[in-house]
């Protein structure tokens, strides 16, 4: 009994030290000291410190997943107005939230600016209760779900509070120019022509904005919905992306494209 605990006070006293005597481990030993950082004579020594090739990147790396989706990347990156036009489920808000996300991050932009029509689909906003913030908040909250996918709440929360990210109803946007800025305008399709022409006027300098919408699936009448009229109008332009996502690109459960193909 003695010499095991006379063992035991060696090895802890070597631990502390720093010294390292391997023929003071036994085969059948269960007690082993991990090599420490300062020990550098023995290769492949464990160190509590992180090499510099340790990839300690965090954000989720934006990849597209279809042919349309990479072509909507591109679109983004080279043109500063573009029009994303497809079916539910192809990820157009998402890859505009995070495009707008990672240039604020790069410093590319000073803001964010995100907007949406507040459009009653069969609901009266008039009997939610709270003030009008309150009233338009649900309308709001995919962007707001899309945000939080790239940033932690409490990151958006800090943003918001700074107004380096600003989610506003396309209601407030009228007659305000957006220099800096990444601009999001979601669910055109229930917009109005006229609100769609007040909207791509905003555009300021040094400002990329994305107009995202589904004109098969609008909550207003079709005749009332622009959104198919601008884009038709803006292919003409050559400066002006309009691109055009399909079945094959929705990334949602299988069943969606299925469903989208027959309703």
């Amino acid at each position: 009994m003695e010499a095991i605990m006379t063992k035991r006070a060696a090895l802890k006293r070597q631990a502390r030290e720093g010294v390292f005597d391997s023929s003071s481990f036994i085969e059948d030993s269960k007690i082993r000291r991990l090599p420490t950082s300062h020990n550098n004579s023995h290769q492949g020594a464990w160190s509590p410190h992180p090499s510099n090739d340790r990839d300690q990147g965090y954000l989720k790396t934006l990849k597209p997943k279809s042919e349309g989706q990479a072509e909507l990347l591109n679109a983004i990156d080279t043109s500063n107005l573009c029009v994303a036009l497809g079916p539910a489920g192809t990820g157009k808000t998402y890859l505009a939230v995070a495009k707008a996300v990672e240039a604020l991050e790069a410093g590319k932009v000073g803001r964010i600016v995100l907007s949406r029509p507040a459009v009653e689909a069969g609901e009266s906003i008039g009997f939610l209760p709270g003030a009008m913030e309150d009233k338009l908040a649900p309308y709001l909250r995919p962007l707001y779900d899309a945000l939080s996918d790239r940033l932690s709440m409490k990151r958006v929360g800090a943003l918001m509070a700074e107004g380096l990210i600003e989610i506003a109803p396309v209601g407030y946007m009228r007659g305000r120019t957006l220099n800096n800025a990444f601009i999001v305008i979601d669910e055109a399709q229930n917009c109005t022509y006229t609100q769609l022409k007040m909207l791509l006027t905003r555009l300021g300098w040094h400002s990329t904005m994305v107009v995202t919408g589904d004109p098969g699936q609008t909550d207003l009448l079709p005749s009332l919905s622009g959104l198919a009229d601008i884009a038709q109008r803006l292919e003409a332009v050559p400066e002006i992306s309009v691109v055009r996502l399909a079945e094959q690109d929705i990334v949602r459960h299988p069943l969606v494209a299925s469903m989208i193909g027959v309703l």
